[in-house]
């Protein structure tokens, strides 16, 4: 019973993390684009 219940842990913490790695590289490539678009219209804000 233990063993089962520390691999569905493992399990748990292992699709954690995974989607936290995916909201960020989803967050990096949405800020990429909005730079892009930014810069085309030509108003780019620093």
């Amino acid at each position: 019973m233990t063993r089962k219940i520390g691999l569905v842990v493992a399990l748990a913490a292992t699709v954690t993390l995974g989607a936290c790695n995916t909201v960020n590289g989803a967050g990096k490539d949405l800020k990429s684009a909005g730079s892009a678009i930014e810069g085309a219209s030509g108003t780019d804000k620093k």
